[in-house]
């Protein structure tokens, strides 16, 4: 099958407003020629004027002639800004069009792809290479047609006068159309993809430091810390100076070949006057040495034309590598799962390019997790906790094995019912600019004001709620209406009991909670993964497991990742992660017992967690500050 063009593409998403496109081509050509009748007109009163030397008075039609030129020269303005007119209706629509298949698709898409790229990558994707294929259609497009439609007018100009002084000055443009095609070439348009490489892997970068921000400032560190990031900017600034240094001698032979026309015209002028000058001949050279330039220019508008082009061409290369980009099938039964038990059989994943240099994130796990129970995951950074609570989301499915929920393949559960019935709340929460209503009730947009109430006084949030200038009503980020990262995740929690979904995931919801946050979010979460009896609270029941008891469906099934080890002393079963692998469970009690890695974890859990401030036997400084130390 033949493949389309990319302007083939890109009219696909124009819609009705192709035409406009069409339209603007045509009146760009239009343009085009009409600002070469000027020049006509200008011939023209140079000839009158030669013709009654020295008696100007006789050149009667002179005037006639520069109002003409003048008119013609406002009617081409005119015709190209209508032209610009349609070409950018046509572009708004492209863009945005393009804009909303990529958010599509990107909101379809398992969150492994997603991370895959980069949130930094991605944004750039979705309005860079959506605003380079704007700028192609609005400008570069219109202007690409008028400026092949020029060279067609022109040469008929240079031909029809003297075709002598006509050729003389196509030699240069001759000599500067070769060299521009040196340059923008196949070797170009391989450049231009490296560049674009380049500022994406800068931009994905510089987001990650931005975030990484308070780590810099709390720690004292500088940019250097962050080394990706300046290897990012580093491996830019190399690219660009060797792409600027290797276009120094074809851009300077470049321009010395357009602008070299005056001295071809002036060798053919003296070559053409050995027999004597004649006014047609001085006529026709001041005319070409006028209207030459125009060929310059033209010929430098196509050179950035083509790298237009190229960037156009791979903007569209990098929308279509999201866009093929594989949503995770869909189960087209509706299968329902008959309890909310969780089970893991064999599982294996391996990230692509794993800067840990393992081959898998995870490696033959397995495990079961009962309906109620509370399944804790810990293990040093790296060890796979994240890794397999994505996989049990469903977030993205494994290479190997299979999990199951209520003995029902996860693969074969249909997305909605999947996403109903498990709740999330991450270590870093964030609310959208939006009401404190509307932030909560996104877990169930038909739940009544009494329902989210409800579920913010269960989270803990009433203090919250109190303090702010409109109450549940306020919208966050405005008016001074911030919050810290403990309370947003107090409001996230709301969110989670007010979906009251039976599947629990915990990515260490406390990890940058200050010490009264993670009071209010422990409570918080102690009273979520409770639940509630059936028919004492309003708000849903859970959907899975309705044929058991109403005190059993109740206690939510969790995952919790967790770093402070305090959290889950009374968890169901432990699982200690390493390398991708279960090294240990059971429950603490049991793990403790084993003198394992799990025993070991524990004790330096505790004697760091024992070291505390010391106000009153700490000798001050000069400056009157007390000294910290830890006592054990």
């Amino acid at each position: 099958m033949k493949k389309q063009s990319d302007l083939s593409r890109l009219m696909r998403y124009a819609g009705k407003h192709k035409i406009l496109t069409i339209l603007s081509w045509i009146l760009s050509v239009v343009s085009a020629l009409l600002a070469l009748v000027p020049f006509w007109y200008i011939w023209r009163i140079i000839h009158d004027i030669l013709e009654v030397s020295p008696d100007f008075s006789r050149a009667g039609n002179v005037t006639c002639y520069g109002w003409s030129a003048v008119l013609f020269a406002v009617i081409s303005i005119l015709v190209y800004i209508t032209a610009l007119m349609c070409s950018h209706l046509g572009a708004f629509r492209v863009a945005a069009n393009i804009r909303k298949e990529l958010m599509q698709h990107i909101a379809a898409l398992p969150l492994g792809t997603t991370e895959k790229y980069g949130s930094g990558k991605l944004r750039r994707i979705v309005n860079s290479s959506s605003a380079a294929t704007e700028n192609f259609l609005a400008h570069r497009l219109p202007d690409k047609a008028g400026a092949i439609a020029t060279p067609a007018g022109l040469l008929f100009l240079l031909l029809a006068f003297d075709w002598r002084l006509g050729l003389l000055s196509l030699v240069p443009v001759a000599l500067g159309f070769l060299i521009m095609m040196k340059m923008t070439g196949k070797n170009m348009e391989q450049r231009m993809e490296q560049y674009q490489n380049a500022l994406s892997d800068m931009s994905n970068e510089a987001v990650e430091y931005v975030r990484g921000v308070p780590v810099v400032k709390t720690f004292g560190q500088t940019i250097f810390s962050f080394k990706r990031f300046k290897d990012a900017i580093d491996n830019y600034e190399t690219w660009v100076i060797a792409y600027t240094k290797g276009l120094r001698l074809p851009m300077m032979f470049y321009t010395t070949a357009i602008n070299s026309v005056f001295a071809f015209l002036i060798a053919g002028g003296i070559l053409l006057t050995g027999g004597g000058i004649t006014n047609e001949l001085l006529l026709n050279l001041i005319f070409y040495i006028i209207i030459t330039p125009v060929i310059g220019t033209t010929l430098t508008k196509i050179m950035f034309m083509s790298e237009d082009t190229m960037i156009v061409s791979d903007a569209i290369h990098r929308i279509d590598e999201v866009l093929n980009e594989k949503p995770l099938p869909e189960s087209r039964v509706n299968n329902v799962p008959s309890d909310h038990s969780i089970i893991f059989e064999h599982v294996s994943y391996s990230y692509k390019g794993s800067p840990t240099g393992r081959e898998n994130a995870l490696n033959d796990v397995s495990l079961s997790i009962r309906p109620g129970q509370t399944a804790a995951l810990v293990g040093a950074s790296g060890s796979g906790k994240t890794t397999l609570a994505n996989i049990a989301a469903r977030f993205f499915d494994p290479q190997k094995g299979r999990i199951l929920i209520g003995n029902v393949d996860i693969r074969d559960i249909p997305k909605e019912t999947l996403t109903n019935n498990i709740s999330f709340v991450f270590q870093n929460s964030r609310l959208l600019k939006t009401s404190i209503l509307e932030n909560v009730r996104m877990a169930k947009p038909g739940a009544t004001r009494k329902e989210v109430m409800d579920a913010l006084k269960t989270a803990q949030c009433l203090d919250i709620i109190e303090k702010l200038p409109d109450g549940i009503d306020t919208v966050v980020g405005t008016d001074g209406a911030y919050l810290s990262g403990g309370e947003q995740q107090r409001i996230a929690i709301a969110r989670a009991i007010l979906k009251n979904a039976p599947i629990l995931i915990l990515d260490e919801a406390t990890a940058f909670a200050d010490p009264d946050n993670e009071v209010r979010i422990q409570q918080a979460l102690s009273a979520l993964s409770k639940g509630t009896l059936s028919g004492d609270n309003p708000t849903s029941e859970p959907a899975f497991a309705k044929t058991e008891t109403a005190a059993y469906t109740a206690k939510k099934t969790v995952i919790m990742i967790a770093h402070r080890l305090s959290s889950i002393t009374d968890a169901d079963c432990i699982y200690v992660l390493q390398d991708g692998k279960i090294a240990e469970s059971g429950t603490h009690g049991e793990l403790i017992g084993k003198n394992g890695i799990f025993a070991k974890m524990w004790k330096n859990y505790s004697e760091a967690a024992e070291w505390r401030l010391s106000s009153e036997d700490v000798p001050k400084t000069m400056n009157g500050n007390r000294k910290l130390e830890g006592k054990a």
